[in-house]
């Protein structure tokens, strides 16, 4: 059993698999994105029950509107549906939902459902979990670049103060601490475009396993395999 009191603060998720779990089974892609969410659900629930203080997963990147058009169109189906569920039973969880990304490109249905959810569950103080949909992190840090380039503009804030921490607080994360840990499931050993600025001196564990077979035990592993590990943030 993993040590309780060294726990990763912030865990993030890259879920791969879905298509090649449904695909090694015969079935639609939409059929595995649907048992993804099951598992997303029970990971998340678990990971507030033992106190991880933030999740953040990655459910749909810039980049994947270039998948086929019924994909696309399942998947935003599956995200409002959730959504929908997740708001009746919201102050059951205990749990603070928030969402990073561009919600703009997103369809107004989704977006009221996103200020439910998040109103909802804004006095919850179990796990934050952070779903990043519509999410680009090289988009994120020209946003913040654009933000910090109208304060500088207006006179708002002058060249010389623009540091590390202004950075920062012009991110979807601002007020929230850097990923300790992050999960990418499938076998691939890439971040794809997820959270660059933030992931600096994160924990990188690959696992050989499709995401809806991810397990509550497969976080234990991962947590244990963590805390074997020496951070030294560059020092020696």
């Amino acid at each position: 059993m993993f040590d309780t009191e060294n726990l990763p603060k912030h865990i993030a998720i890259i879920m791969d698999g879905n298509r090649r779990w449904a695909r090694a089974k015969g079935r639609p892609a939409s059929f595995g994105h649907k048992e993804g969410a099951k598992t997303l659900e029970k990971i998340v629930r678990y990971a507030n029950k033992i106190g991880i203080e933030y999740v953040t997963v990655y459910a749909f990147s810039t980049e994947n509107w270039k998948r086929a058009e019924e994909e696309v169109k399942a998947l935003m189906f599956l995200f409002q549906n959730y959504l929908t569920d997740y708001a009746k039973r919201a102050d059951s969880d205990n749990i603070k939902l928030q969402f990073i990304g561009d919600k703009t490109a997103l369809s107004p249905a989704i977006q009221k459902s996103m200020k439910e959810c998040i109103e909802k569950t804004k006095n919850n103080t179990g796990t934050t979990f952070n779903i990043a949909i519509n999410y680009g992190g090289r988009e994120e840090i020209v946003n913040a670049v654009k933000n910090i380039a109208a304060k500088v503009k207006v006179e708002k804030l002058n060249i010389e103060e623009i540091d590390e921490k202004v950075i920062e607080n012009n991110l979807y994360t601002k007020n929230q601490p850097d990923p300790d840990l992050l999960i990418r499931t499938s076998g691939e050993m890439r971040l794809s475009n997820f959270l660059p600025w933030q992931l600096v001196y994160t924990e990188f564990l690959f696992v050989d396993k499709n995401w809806p077979d991810f397990t509550e035990e497969d976080l234990d592993f991962a947590i244990l395999e963590y805390q074997k590990r020496t951070r030294k943030f560059g020092a020696n």
